[in-house]
């Protein structure tokens, strides 16, 4: 099946507004079935969860249909899928669970690559245990995140490394699986932040070596929804804080409050949508050939905005990682990212400015107290002719 970049667009009912939309990396425009979805439930009998009842019923269905296909998206065991308001919000959960394993002298792995969510829970959390924070640092000029610093950093006292799969900022893919393979070996559990790698490719966790994999439904054409997964037996031997009344089981007791129902029924028509732009016998076999032509898309058009960009004279491109996802940031001599980001947003060209919460990585490279970077990125409805008209506006 051919990839069509204008019948896939068709779908997405907020394009017709006209706006050129290179936000993605800070969330996507849905499609009209996700957001059909989210208002069938609204329209429907729906009531909390675990009644004798059948708005009740429907609520289970909805939540447990949520997490089968996040399962079918991320190749894990649905009963392992935390579902939350927020991937931030999740992985405060987390990390408290697992701070209360730590004790003084143990040791937590951060990354300056990461966006905060991937490191002031853990920072916090650390310090609550009287644990030690270790930092894994990025290379200046072409931000990644160098593979062999770890041996250094790994001890038999680290509990726990924490890792982004694709920087938000800049789009560095660094290398999950051997650092997943230099944390087991040290008896460490791994969490991932999935958050921007999720939408530009295939993913299976297990593969990967992730213990923990986050990511949000609203990068990927969903609704605001945040999402952990993890091994369900996993999960069994970690005691989150939680009221008294609520669950127990696994994966509820990670899960605070009664959940948006409508959101989760949102989430699956995402993974659903995806699917259906590829092929295969299983929704699973679907979403990994769909991903696959959504990521050579998304090649193409960033090949373009990356050319244009490199061409100027007046640009200076935010590192060069060997590998990375469609996106990329960038400033502009003689203006603030926050005054090109205004103008372009002026033309109907949407680019965010600042840190985009990866605020360890600015300070690294100096742009922090000066604004940060102006930040493009390209998702599945992106066009060249969108890339001609930025290229154009700047």
């Amino acid at each position: 099946m051919a990839y069509d970049v204008q019948a896939v667009r068709s779908q997405f009912p907020a394009l017709v507004e006209g706006l050129a939309h290179f936000d993605g990396p800070g969330g996507t425009q849905v499609p009209a079935a996700v957001a059909d979805a989210v208002a069938h439930v609204l329209r429907s009998a729906v009531s909390n969860r675990h009644g004798d009842f059948a708005s009740s019923a429907r609520a289970d269905a909805i939540v447990e249909g949520a997490r089968d296909a996040v399962g079918d998206l991320l190749a894990v065991d649905p009963r392992g899928v935390v579902l939350g308001p927020s991937m931030t919000a999740n992985t405060y959960v987390l990390a408290g669970a697992l701070a209360k394993t730590w004790a003084p002298g143990d040791e937590v792995v951060v990354s300056r690559l990461d966006h905060d969510a991937n490191v002031r829970p853990w920072v916090q959390a650390a310090a609550a245990a009287g644990a030690t924070v270790r930092w894994a640092d990025i290379d200046e000029k072409t931000c990644e995140l160098p593979i062999e610093q770890y041996a250094d950093l790994l001890t038999d006292r680290t509990r726990l490394v924490a890792v982004t799969a694709a920087s938000n900022a800049v789009g560095t893919r660094p290398d999950v699986r051997a650092i997943a393979d230099a944390a087991h070996a040290r008896g460490a559990l791994l969490h991932v932040d999935g958050v921007h790698a999720t939408p530009h490719g295939a993913v299976d966790v297990p593969a990967l070596g992730a213990d923990f994999y986050s990511c949000s439904a609203y990068k990927w054409y969903g609704p605001h929804v945040g999402i952990t997964v993890a091994d369900p037996a996993l999960l069994e031997t970690l005691r989150p804080d939680k009221l008294v009344p609520s669950s127990d089981d696994v994966p509820d007791r990670f899960e605070r409050g009664t959940s948006s129902f409508e959101q989760l029924a949102g989430v699956a028509a995402a993974v659903d949508w995806i699917a259906a732009l590829g092929t295969g016998a299983t929704r699973r076999e679907r979403v990994v050939d769909a991903m696959s032509m959504i990521e050579a898309h998304e090649l193409d058009v960033f090949t373009r905005l990356y050319d244009g960009l490199s061409a100027r004279d007046d640009v200076t491109l935010l590192g060069c990682p060997s590998r990375r996802t469609p996106t990329v940031g960038f400033t502009v001599d003689r203006r603030t990212p926050q005054q090109v980001a205004k103008a372009l947003g002026d033309k109907g060209i949407c680019v965010w400015a600042g840190n985009y919460y990866a605020v360890e990585l600015m300070r690294r490279v100096g742009l922090e107290d000066s604004g940060g970077a102006v930040r493009a990125g390209v998702v599945c409805y992106s066009t060249t002719d969108e890339v001609d008209r930025l290229l154009g506006a700047l």
